[in-house]
């Protein structure tokens, strides 16, 4: 691809990749449990979501959560307390399982019957790089209506493939100047 950056940050400009920054804001739009996995109403709460049926039971033993029925019984009725990893892996269970759960409702809201959803993408921060060095990058909307791969590479957790459907399929709409938005400070958009 012509305008991918190699070496980003070279000479201090800073951001995050576009796709990490659209991946942070679906996981805000599909919301959660807000209470951290540490404490004991937040593990709680995710084996809860977890556990409350025999579909939602697989799908945690897909994403990684193998722990027996009876274990499982113990943490619940408050018998014993996952260690720590354990804690990690049920976290990562509760978002794996929680990004499948919401991505076809997500889909419709940012499609929008084919309208779209508008994005907001905030330039990198170029304060820390040399005056001579520094682009002319600003600020840019667009309208986004193919949300299709986005949305199922970030359920899958595939970020390989959400920064490959986010460079491919959305900035290029942006014209010549598309390279330059590949790293970001944000990106938002309000489904």
């Amino acid at each position: 691809m012509p305008q991918r950056n190699i070496d980003f940050g070279k000479f201090g400009a800073r951001g995050i990749k576009g796709s990490d920054a659209v991946a942070r804001k679906l996981d805000e739009l599909a919301g959660g449990i807000a209470t951290p996995v540490t404490a004991r109403r937040g593990w709680i709460a995710r084996l809860h979501y977890l556990t409350r049926s025999a579909k939602s039971r697989q799908a945690a033993k897909e994403a990684g959560l193998t722990v027996t029925d009876r274990t499982l019984k113990a943490w619940l009725d408050g018998r014993r307390r996952p260690s720590k990893a354990n804690l990690e892996r049920l976290d990562a269970a509760y978002w794996t399982v929680r990004r499948q759960n919401v991505a076809r409702h997500l889909l419709k809201r940012l499609n929008r019957e084919g309208r779209g959803t508008r994005v907001e993408i905030h330039p990198l921060n170029q304060s820390q790089v040399p005056r001579p060095l520094q682009r002319v990058v600003e600020y840019r909307t667009m309208n986004v209506r193919r949300w299709d791969r986005i949305v199922a590479s970030w359920a899958a957790g595939d970020y390989q493939g959400l920064d490959d459907a986010w460079t491919t399929d959305v900035l290029p709409d942006l014209g010549s100047q598309w390279g330059q938005y590949e790293y970001v400070t944000n990106v938002g958009f309000a489904a």
